[in-house]
């Protein structure tokens, strides 16, 4: 038949094997397994005894839009209007729209890799041509962004696709360094697609990662993607978000009639809860760091084995030294030790070698699925 096809998502080849295979620990998807907040559980319930399951507006509730103008103005350095907000069905959703509203086949995208796979994939989807940019890995296991090659990649691109705090590597742009990227399209003319979904998950105690919200102006060529996955533990619930700029979301609304129709509005009174639930998301902010400790001291002292504490979000992105086939490796220990991670190869070229775990679980599940992993790395190390 013909059909469009994209490549098959890796992460999901190690989790069939592993829904196979009994007793094993899940850390290959980018989920916790925490509960979503019981405040966002009473207001889908109480909207639906009401009988709140109608079509609603599809650019979001006013009540849902007004909340998230007011989260994002209270907690950017600009104000965020609420004529800018369009409610989305998942943050997967937003990057589609936006990708949707300003790239045409034939149309080149720049994108930073490692890389969550879908994002790429939805640009291909449309005709875009893809331009990938891997992150510099540094020998003690960071990363970082090399600007001028960005600036003469971006020369002739129709858009940039940017991910801070970054799935898979945790790699967080500081202030002045998106100062620069938004320099720099301006200049060479380029859209910024700028998915934050992990944007409150940091760990410098400060309330959130830098974003361009704090830095562009509302006219600027700048898309912000939001989720309520990542920050309000509410994965299934598919709900997101855009910021996009002044005068544009009556356009985008109607991209959004077509692509999925709106969200229902008793998932939306869920966000409504959540995102005034301030004390939920530093809970989970909480859970992570403790994650994150966990990971760090059980990856402590392996041979060949590089990792730096991530600056944001919830994954261990681990390089392995010497290993040249991840996707064999991960499979590997879903047999022999029981334990499912990402294999970097999901990510893209750049993230062969290495390894992603997500720390977003309860301490016993991540403390025994850590000591089955620092056994198969030690084998591997051997």
């Amino acid at each position: 038949m013909d059909l469009i096809q994209i490549p098959g998502s890796r992460i999901l080849d190690i989790a069939r094997i592993a829904f196979e295979t009994p007793g094993v620990n899940l850390l290959c998807f980018g989920e916790s397994d925490q509960p979503s907040p019981p405040s966002a559980v009473a207001a889908a319930v109480a909207a639906l005894e009401a009988g709140d399951t109608r079509y609603s507006d599809v650019r979001g509730l006013p009540e849902l839009r007004y909340a998230l103008a007011d989260y994002l103005t209270d907690l950017h350095a600009k104000p965020v209007s609420e004529d800018r907000i369009q409610v989305t069905a998942s943050g997967m959703a937003a990057v589609a729209t936006a990708l949707t509203a300003i790239v045409r086949a034939g149309d080149r995208v720049v994108l930073h890799i490692p890389a969550w796979p879908n994002v790429g994939n939805a640009a291909r989807v449309r005709g875009a041509q893809v331009d990938e940019l891997a992150l510099i890995a540094s020998a003690e296991g960071g990363f970082r962004m090399d600007f001028d090659r960005l600036d003469s990649m971006l020369d002739g691109a129709r858009a940039f696709i940017l991910n801070s705090p970054n799935n898979p590597t945790g790699w967080t742009a500081t202030r002045d360094e998106l100062q620069v990227i938004l320099e720099i399209a301006r200049r060479r003319g380029v859209w910024l697609i700028s998915d934050e979904v992990y944007s409150r998950l940091v760990y410098d105690g400060t309330p959130a990662a830098p974003s361009l919200l704090d830095i562009a102006e509302p006219n600027d060529r700048v898309i912000v993607c939001n989720s309520f996955s990542k920050t309000w533990v509410m994965t299934g619930w598919r709900l997101g978000w855009l910021v996009v700029p002044q005068a544009a979301r009556d356009a985008i609304t109607e991209l959004v009639e077509v692509m999925h129709s709106g969200v229902a509005p008793f998932i939306q009174h869920a966000g409504v809860a959540a995102v005034r639930d301030a004390d939920a998301m530093s809970h989970f902010r909480e859970h992570c760091a403790n994650g994150r400790e966990l990971v760090g001291k059980a990856l402590a002292g392996i041979n060949r084995v590089h990792y730096a504490a991530p600056d944001g979000a919830f994954y261990a992105f681990v390089g392995v030294e010497g290993l040249t086939d991840s996707l064999a490796f991960a499979k590997r220990l879903v047999h022999e030790q029981k334990v499912a991670v990402a294999p970097g190869i999901a990510f893209g070229d750049a993230g062969e070698g290495y390894l992603r775990i997500c720390f977003a679980q309860s301490s016993n599940k991540l403390e025994a699925a850590m000591e089955r992993l620092r056994d198969g790395l030690r084998a591997q190390a051997a």
